[in-house]
């Protein structure tokens, strides 16, 4: 099961913005993509370089705290557990998280260069996750919820009530009560890779465009 992170790119007034819909697969360069998303070189392919129409479309658009400038090639589907995370050669620069709850898809930039996605749990009805731009207040390496007695692993702190990004067992069927829940292996990456105050911001796409 999972969605890609270059997702439905010719979505929207043939721009960028169905961001994750389609299968994170070849799909990210067919030919509704191709003339809008270019390979760096075929020396690159573990990148997807988005053109300034399409930066500029998924900062009005699509929700997002930094343009995108590149994306994770990912060549197959993302099944509950697993994640892509790949760093290599991305220079120093602000970290910005971004999770689509339709999509369940979370994705983490650094200086607009995506650098982990993973298939991410959310709030189930009576719990929802909240929607907006939110600074990370506190974290937690080896936090425990006093309200579920239940661990929460590299807890990135959202808001005061308690939501929060942690490690997970991430499941088909399996929902939080209102946390973003990540494989905990992401959880550990994502914590050293956030400080205080980095921004991560929860959508739920609607036709490509981010509510």
């Amino acid at each position: 099961m999972r969605w890609l992170t270059l997702v439905g790119v010719a979505a929207v007034v043939g721009g960028f913005l169905s961001y994750l819909a389609v299968p994170r697969s070849d799909a990210a360069v067919s030919a509704a993509a191709a003339p809008a998303v270019q390979s760096r070189s075929s020396a690159d392919d573990k990148r997807i370089y988005l053109s300034p129409d399409q930066r500029r479309e998924a900062t009005g658009k699509a929700g997002f705290a930094i343009a995108p400038r590149s994306l994770l090639r990912v060549d197959r589907r993302l099944q509950y557990g697993e994640y892509e995370w790949n760093a290599e050669g991305v220079p120093p620069g602000p970290v910005t998280v971004r999770v689509d709850l339709r999509t369940q898809l979370m994705s983490v930039f650094r200086g607009g260069h995506e650098i982990g996605t993973t298939v991410a749990l959310y709030g189930a009805d009576s719990k929802e996750t909240p929607l907006g731009r939110f600074p990370i207040l506190w974290k937690g390496k080896n936090h425990r919820s006093s309200l579920y007695d239940a661990p929460m692993p590299y807890t990135l702190r959202l808001t005061g009530d308690g939501v929060a990004i942690h490690g997970s067992n991430v499941r088909w069927g399996a929902a939080t009560h209102g946390c973003v829940g990540v494989p905990t292996g992401f959880a550990e990456k994502l914590f050293a890779a956030t400080k205080i105050g980095d921004v991560v911001t929860i959508v739920r796409t609607k036709n490509g465009t981010a509510s």
